[in-house]
């Protein structure tokens, strides 16, 4: 439970079908909300874990998946794969399976699911909420220096590199441009808000939804 964090009673009410969709800057800790989220509400979590689901369901490799998560196809991959038509169809099949992986959590069970463009695959589904966690660059670039001890220089190369990828492979499967508002329910500064207030917000929205109109 997170400490001085107290949500309605009335969250029972809406546990059966919540899904919760968390796109994020590199540093911005949209992976620590995501955690502490489905902690406290007690549903599932889902991140690196995605690619274990994916893996076993499709038959593709969890190295190859994991390898190549929330990454473009590089030319260098593309070399090594035998060719360039043979690399787009692997390309093709990496995204199929995640994209299959998280229609398949969210079928199953209320969960919060952290980037791979989950938004967009479950962008037919009445019963999520879309959250978008951003940050302050210097904000940031202090987490990442003191979360894995880099110098902040380092720090900073490790968060643009990181984002630009995010943002390539966001646009390229979804045609549409990553951190844009329009394509979330409620986006995030955790630089001004911190880490706990932006799990208590994010279920305060999700509430709020619920007492608008029933999801799903």
């Amino acid at each position: 439970m997170l400490s001085g964090l107290d949500l309605p009673e009335k969250w029972s009410l809406i546990m059966d079908n919540l899904i919760i969709t968390i796109g994020r800057q590199y540093g911005s800790g949209g992976h620590e909300i995501g955690e502490k989220l489905a902690a406290h509400l007690g549903i599932k979590f889902y991140d690196q874990e995605l690619l274990t689901v994916a893996a076993k369901h499709s038959g593709l490799s969890r190295d190859l998946l994991e390898i190549n998560d929330e990454k473009p196809m590089s030319l260098l991959f593309s070399l090594s794969t035998g060719g360039y038509g043979a690399d787009m169809s692997i390309n093709h099949k990496l995204f199929l399976a995640q994209f299959e992986a998280i229609q398949l959590v969210a079928r199953e069970s209320p969960c919060v699911i952290v980037g791979r463009c989950a938004d967009y695959a479950l962008r037919d589904f009445s019963n999520c909420v879309n959250v978008f966690v951003y940050a302050d660059l210097p904000h940031r670039i202090r987490r990442i220096s003191n979360l894995y001890e880099k110098p902040a220089r380092v720090a900073e190369e490790t968060i643009i590199r990181t984002d630009r990828r995010r943002a390539s492979y966001y646009s390229y499967y979804t045609g549409k441009k990553w951190g844009s508002m329009e394509n979330y329910d409620i986006a995030l500064n955790t630089s001004r808000v911190g880490i706990d207030n932006a799990v208590k917000l994010i279920a305060d929205f999700a509430q709020m939804q619920k007492d608008r109109e029933p999801i799903g």
